[in-house]
């Protein structure tokens, strides 16, 4: 009697055992590898494809004759004009002068929308007084600031940094507050049980726990810096601040050189898609899989 007294608690702690191995399982997401020939398939193939069906169809329609060959030259014309930039030795710089300012311009609007979201998203009366006129910047046109950035700075880079910043700031804070907004309650009195509180808190319970709300606000602040600049180098174009992406455009339509526009246009859009796959796709997986909401 005395021994099957004892067999029952300890029946109950291996239940209870196999019960929180069963839960650890099911909250381990199995992380695979995936083969070479799934990411080929997967990530390389679609958009090749694409940018196949672009070039055909564009193909088509110079043999067609919808146009006159001043309007839509020919994609080898456009293939040329690359080529003789890279001939040239002055592509890589061209892009770069664009790149390096919006990257710039970009951590530089990381640095001021993170704290300002974190107010705007704490603090009551800042929000009331803030949290309108966020929401009101991030839906005017950048191109709006360029005017008024060439008055006050003039036609310098501050002028570009400048409008670089009125529109990704808004962006970056209002996607943090969003973020922050979505996170449960239970987990700040959690981190204040534990004495992360102020600063700390922020740091070590807000972020993290906003992550996903945060990320899409970076990457739509990176499309707002990004369609920021090129908007000030077409309007703002000068030869002391260097040949960047918009320049080269507004040149190319200035000389009435098609096939240079639509290369202006091809590495403008080349740029902002290589961002999004080097930079923040890894983030936005990395974030989900460690939500166990992706498992690649």
């Amino acid at each position: 009697m005395a021994g099957t007294e004892t067999e029952r608690p300890r029946a109950a702690e291996g239940d209870l055992a196999g019960l929180e191995a069963g839960l650890d399982a099911l909250d381990t997401v199995p992380v695979k590898r995936t083969p070479l020939r799934e990411v080929l398939l997967r990530k390389v193939l679609p958009p090749v494809t694409a940018v196949v069906l672009v070039l055909v169809v564009w193909k088509l329609l110079v043999l067609a004759g919808v146009t006159d060959d001043y309007k839509l030259p020919d994609p080898s014309a456009v293939w040329g004009a690359l080529r003789r930039l890279w001939l040239e030795g002055t592509l890589f710089g061209i892009v770069w002068t664009s790149v390096s300012r919006g990257l710039l311009g970009f951590l530089a609007a990381l640095a001021l929308g993170t704290p300002l979201g974190l107010l705007v998203a704490r603090v009551p009366l800042i929000r009331a007084a803030l949290g309108p006129v966020l929401s009101g910047l991030q839906s005017l046109p950048s191109v709006a600031w360029v005017p008024a950035a060439v008055i006050w700075l003039g036609i310098t880079d501050s002028a570009m940094y400048a409008v670089i910043l009125l529109g990704a700031v808004p962006s970056i804070a209002n996607g943090l507050v969003s973020g922050i907004d979505q996170v449960p309650p239970l987990y700040l009195r959690a981190g204040r049980t534990m004495g992360a509180t102020g600063v700390r808190g922020a740091w070590h319970v807000l972020l993290p726990a906003a992550l996903p709300g945060y990320l899409a606000g970076l990457k739509q602040g990176w499309a707002f810096s990004w369609r920021s600049l090129m908007a000030a180098e077409l309007i703002a174009s000068s030869p002391d601040l260097g040949l960047g992406l918009g320049q080269y455009l507004e040149n190319a339509r200035t000389d009435s050189d098609m096939p240079g526009v639509l290369l202006g246009i091809t590495l403008i859009l080349f740029v902002g898609i290589a961002i999004d796959l080097i930079v923040f796709s890894p983030l936005e997986r990395r974030v989900l899989r460690s939500r166990g909401l992706a498992t690649r």
